[in-house]
Formats: C-alpha cells, sequence, structure tokens
C-alpha cells in the first residue's frame, strides 16, 4: 500500500517505502482480503488517495521471503504466509495499481481498479 502521493513523487525510480530503510523489507500481503484488513489497521490515518500495488514477483530485482505475521497481530498462529520484499519494487514488477476506498472514519471497504 502506497499513498498515491508517495507513488507518483519519483517514476524513474524504484519505490522505495520508509519500512525499507527502517526494516529492510517491503511488506506486502497475498490476497484482497488481507490487503483491505491491512489498509484499515495500519492506514486509517493516511491522509489523501491510498493506493494498492499489484505486484509479479517474477519481475522483481528483489529476492522475496514468505514469513509468518508478527507475534500478538490477528492473524497469529493461522499458519498464514506474507511476502516480504528485500529491496526496492521495480517499477516494471508493479502489473496493477488499485486504489483502496475508505470510509469516514478510514476503514478500508473495497478495491478499484486504477490501471
Amino acid at each position: 500500500m502506497v499513498p498515491l502521493a508517495q507513488w507518483l513523487a519519483r517514476p524513474d525510480r524504484p519505490y522505495e517505502p520508509a519500512s525499507l530503510s527502517r526494516d529492510g523489507t517491503v511488506h506486502c500481503v497475498p490476497k484482497e482480503e488481507a490487503v483491505l484488513a491491512a489498509a484499515s489497521r495500519f492506514h486509517r490515518d493516511t491522509a489523501g488517495t491510498l493506493l494498492a500495488l499489484v505486484i509479479d514477483q517474477s519481475r522483481l530485482d528483489a529476492p522475496v521471503e514468505w514469513t509468518a505475521p508478527a507475534p500478538g497481530s490477528p492473524l497469529d498462529g493461522t499458519g498464514a504466509l506474507f511476502p516480504r520484499i528485500r529491496g526496492p519494487v521495480a517499477r516494471a514488477a508493479v502489473v496493477g495499481v488499485r486504489e483502496i476506498v475508505r470510509d469516514g472514519q478510514g476503514r478500508a471497504l473495497e478495491l478499484l481498479p486504477r490501471y
């Protein structure tokens, strides 16, 4: 997930979210339902338009590691695994962009195709 302004800020460069410099990873979720849940949980207060990037793992320059959710998270103990990209996201790996529609409290309701 990325705020629209951040996605458009440096279109000639790979996408590098703050989490990459903070913990060396780009956090991802594997399914649409998980995108909506994560957006509601972690991006409620994010201002402006919020996007979900659809990434083709085979087009990435960085390795992908599949990890269990953090201890204490709602999905802890479910056996679910989440992809973590260990480097910048190459723009060529982004095969789609969806807008996350949110309600007045910032809860994610649905994903709309953007391009």
